[in-house]
């Protein structure tokens, strides 16, 4: 759906509370409805009630969560899937076919790669990989043979390296490849890449968009009518849509998403000034850290702060890295990330394992923080104490 005219020129935080949101017809209710229903009454054969039939293909409640996205996003459409791994799956099918290639960045989401080397490959489509912060790696990649798709996360996960995606989308275009960034861990507040040049974004809204760790989706944003049309008819071929409830939950979670990210990222960047140095930690990777190599890069390209994420690796190793996660008390030991709180894991044994032996394979004394929005002096006692017990 096309995001709402009337919000097009007032500010994010405003078009993710009105985009989409007008008063119920019936009652005047403010918060939009759910509706929970798998089918619709039409008038007569093929007389439909505001072209709804079946909510497989068209929902309202999910029409309303596409239609505040994208007008977050300032793009001309969104689309809802049931989750980010559905997303760039029903992307990926909508615009490949065997034989042609992706060139993906050598850090990336586990379940990206898992994804495209045992379900894209067997398929026949290629799948290359590069160092993507760096453009002279990419282009000898590029002119090797044709890429079809440059795939770019950034900040990445679980490195947090950071992509151009101006100068890589003109890279790719230059070799008439597309550009896809998956957002997730910047977020439409912090991050636009449709205006920096891509193509295609792409979300798991499981994270900061729904932001409450109580739904799983995944979300792909473009402007493009034609890839548009081939998304929404896989969508619906396919049926990996989330349900009109899951709809609602991510809805309420975007309304708040620009005050929740740059709270975020205060706290992030505090706690990761504050560990920064202690002599327990071999490195801390954060990209609003002067010493991170792509700084100046997020520093112009992402907006109003730098995230939520941060990784460190720890002095002695893997094992180090295994107890120190067990250590925290209000950081929790879990997998995924953007919620309102704190969240701690090991990557090489849960989110990432399945890249062990790969060139992806990360670090194992690397420990992911996902920093949520409680108080940062607790935040900070947290990892001081887990630290201290090594």
């Amino acid at each position: 759906m096309n995001m709402t005219e009337n919000f097009a020129a007032t500010r994010l935080a405003t078009r993710a509370i009105h985009a989409g949101q007008e008063a119920d017809a019936t009652t005047g209710a403010v918060v939009p409805p759910i509706y929970m229903t798998s089918t619709f009454k039409q008038d007569g054969v093929g007389a439909l009630r505001g072209g709804y039939d079946y909510s497989r293909s068209v929902n309202p409640t999910r029409d309303v969560f596409d239609t505040q996205l994208a007008a977050v996003e300032g793009a001309r459409y969104a689309v809802a899937l049931s989750s980010g791994l559905a997303a760039i799956d029903v992307l990926l099918r909508s615009t490949l076919k065997p034989g042609d290639s992706i060139l993906l960045g050598d850090d990336v989401y586990g379940g990206t790669y898992r994804l495209l080397s045992k379900v894209f490959v067997p398929w026949g489509v290629h799948v290359d990989v590069v160092d993507v912060t760096d453009l002279q790696a990419v282009r000898s990649k590029l002119s090797q043979h044709h890429i079809d798709v440059v795939w770019v996360e950034t900040p990445s996960n679980p490195l947090l390296r950071i992509t151009d995606i101006w100068a890589t989308s003109a890279l790719a275009h230059e070799f008439g490849a597309t550009l896809v960034v998956d957002n997730t861990f910047a977020s439409p507040v912090l991050q636009h890449p449709l205006q920096d040049g891509a193509d295609a974004v792409v979300y798991s809204t499981t994270k900061y968009i729904g932001g409450h760790s109580d739904v799983v989706g995944g979300a792909i944003v473009l402007n493009d009518p034609e890839v548009y049309e081939k998304v929404t008819f896989l969508q619906n071929a396919a049926g990996a849509v989330p349900s009109p409830f899951d709809s609602w939950l991510t809805t309420r979670g975007l309304k708040t998403l620009d005050m929740r990210v740059r709270r975020h990222s205060a706290n992030a960047l505090s706690l990761a000034r504050h560990v920064e140095g202690n002599a327990k930690i071999e490195r801390v990777l954060y990209p609003g850290l002067e010493s991170h190599p792509g700084h100046d890069v997020a520093a112009r390209q992402m907006q109003g702060g730098f995230g939520g994420m941060i990784s460190i690796q720890l002095k002695d190793g893997m094992e180090a890295a295994k107890t120190f996660v067990g250590r925290t008390e209000i950081f929790t030991l879990a997998e995924s990330l953007g919620g309102v709180e704190s969240l701690i894991e090991h990557p090489a044994a849960m989110t990432h394992a399945s890249v062990s032996g790969t060139a992806l394979q990360v670090p194992d004394n690397l420990v992911r923080l996902s920093v949520g929005i409680e108080s940062i002096e607790d935040l900070t006692e947290d990892i001081d104490q887990a630290l201290a017990s090594l």
